[in-house]
């Protein structure tokens, strides 16, 4: 069996770059919203300013707390977002994704070096934010700040757009035998 550590070739020659990349992180796997936790704190480990902004959440996930010792990581949710559930999006989901949106905009205006907008992805699967907003959001940032966006699909042209794109895949988790979401694991 031959190891695989890398899918392709590299070509051209190696060169530094700046901020400026867009980052997609998209599956059913778990691990999307730990790895840009753990991006926003590498990014405030050197003195970047980090705006971390969810979309589609009530605020209460565990990883806010951290956020809170770190000076140059300004966390915001706009409150309690409750489940959509099968009769659809209601006003409060509307006016969820169009706040956070809001604030991802200020944060560019206010000069943020890496912007994390967490689930935004999923506001385009209920049709909460048109794709274009988003797109808009990663034409602002491209060469100039680092956008994370993550979410459980993304579409192919904001892949096409991204400079990274990576898809989490389940293979198995304790949901589908009964288990609750665990603070500080889960959530």
């Amino acid at each position: 069996m031959i190891a695989i550590y890398y899918t392709e070739e590299r070509s051209g020659l190696i060169k530094s770059i700046g901020l400026g990349l867009i980052h997609i992180y998209y599956g059913q796997g778990v691990g999307k919203t730990t790895r840009a936790v753990g991006l926003a704190i590498r990014a405030a480990g050197v003195g970047l300013r980090v705006n971390f902004i969810q979309f589609m959440k009530s605020g209460d996930s565990s990883e806010i707390l951290v956020f809170a010792n770190i000076p140059n990581i300004r966390y915001q949710c706009p409150g309690r977002h409750p489940f959509i559930l099968s009769k659809g999006p209601e006003p409060v989901h509307y006016q969820h994704a169009a706040e956070a949106l809001r604030y991802a905009h200020e944060a560019i205006d206010d000069g943020t070096q890496v912007l994390i907008c967490d689930e935004i992805l999923n506001t385009l699967i209920f049709n909460l934010l048109k794709e274009e907003q988003v797109k808009d959001l990663v034409y602002r940032c491209k060469e100039k700040i680092e956008l994370v966006m993550t979410g459980a699909n993304a579409p192919q042209s904001l892949i096409e757009l991204a400079d990274y794109a990576t898809e989490y895949r389940q293979v198995k988790h304790p949901y589908y035998k009964g288990a609750r979401a665990r603070r500080g694991i889960e959530y």
